[in-house]
């Protein structure tokens, strides 16, 4: 089987339990978006997915993702790049760039930074605020306890811009009730976007209301060996 055939055969799966688990949550499948995690896989991957159909996907490294994607929006206008990862203030000019959502908002220094990018980029990508739910310091995303006030300063800034939350829980705790966290969050500040989930777990992302779900591995296969 080709890399392409296999590309579009998972995308196929991933749509399929995506909206079985919408339906078993009672939601309409269209309102929940698929972002195609392609960090530290080849451009030749990414067009398979597009070939395929796919249109947001998501970068970790902001130098990968520039590398990777400008010279396809030429054929496919409507892709939509998110860069996902913990994001440098040295790094926001070129994210501000290239990116079409920035998933990543984590602290005060990287809003100046952004708002600086956004003036000298002359535009302004959608941003999504990082919530540390599980308060792990070895992890991006704004503390539990500043997240509020910190949303609250950022939909002031950046208007409508902000479009929602994001949250990446522990790896070996039960993400259903970081899940339902970050969408009570959402749904207290009124904002309509929820990424949450990935290849594991994110029917139960579904389940808990998840607009965004981020899958890579299943999508793609393992990472590369060099990555």
């Amino acid at each position: 089987m080709s890399t392409s055939t296999s590309i579009a055969d998972a995308l196929t799966g991933i749509h399929a339990r995506i909206a079985a688990s919408a339906r078993a949550a009672g939601r309409d499948p269209s309102t929940i978006e698929l972002v195609a995690v392609s960090k530290f896989h080849p451009q030749a991957s990414v067009i398979a997915a597009l070939e395929a159909g796919q249109r947001i996907f998501g970068e970790n490294r902001v130098q990968e993702a520039a590398a990777k994607f400008p010279g396809l929006r030429t054929r496919w206008p409507d892709l939509r790049l998110h860069i996902i990862g913990g994001l440098q203030t040295n790094k926001a000019l070129e994210a501000v760039r290239i990116a079409d959502m920035i998933e990543s908002l984590d602290r005060p220094s990287l809003s100046d930074a952004i708002a600086r990018a956004a003036e000298k980029a002359g535009r302004l990508p959608d941003l999504l605020v990082q919530v540390n739910t599980g308060d792990e310091t070895q992890k991006s995303g704004v503390k539990l306890e500043e997240a509020d006030a910190f949303i609250t300063a950022s939909m002031t800034r950046f208007g409508d811009r902000v479009r929602g939350l994001m949250c990446i829980p522990p790896h070996d705790q039960d993400p259903t009730p970081h899940f339902r966290l970050l969408a009570d969050m959402a749904a207290r500040h009124g904002l309509p976007v929820v990424s949450m989930g990935m290849s594991a777990d994110f029917e139960r992302a579904i389940a808990c209301g998840a607009t965004l779900v981020r899958v890579g591995s299943a999508i793609f296969g393992a990472r590369p060996a060099h990555a």
